[in-house]
């Protein structure tokens, strides 16, 4: 007979394993992600001139070829990888040029990027999901 108190030590064992191998990794943020308005496509990926860091750049704008467009702007550079978000970086709001701090985190196929004054708390979020095509407009 199974000892209640080692089922209860077993299960939390299975339950941490779970958790690990489903833990974010810094490579979850990498790819093509659509802005929530559908507005922008925007590839976060390692940094060309920074190991170990994510940068987001805009490759895919819906004002393509106008004076609003934000083709080619980068929006978000963090440096650290830590407690399953990228941290110690910014994000720039292409609409007004204004610059935060920010914090990304993944959850599959959602992307969140946070932009903030301070602490996070005072913040807002931007809710990105994960695609695959690239709509033509951005130059390539």
């Amino acid at each position: 007979m199974i000892h209640p108190k080692m089922l209860l030590i077993g299960l939390a064992a299975s339950q941490a394993a779970l958790s690990a191998a489903m833990a974010a990794a810094p490579a979850d943020a990498y790819g093509l992600w659509r802005s929530a308005d559908d507005a922008a496509v925007i590839r976060f990926q390692e940094c060309p001139d920074a190991a170990g860091s994510l940068c987001g750049v805009i490759v895919w704008d819906k004002d393509a070829g106008t004076p609003q467009d934000a083709c080619g702007a980068t929006i978000a550079r963090l440096k650290a990888f830590a407690g399953e978000a990228w941290r110690d970086g910014w994000t720039r709001d292409p609409r007004n040029g204004k610059t935060y701090r920010a914090i990304v985190r993944t959850d599959g196929d959602t992307l969140l990027l946070r932009g903030y004054i301070g602490t996070e708390v005072l913040g807002e979020t931007e809710r990105m999901s994960r695609t695959g095509a690239l709509p033509e407009g951005c130059p390539r």
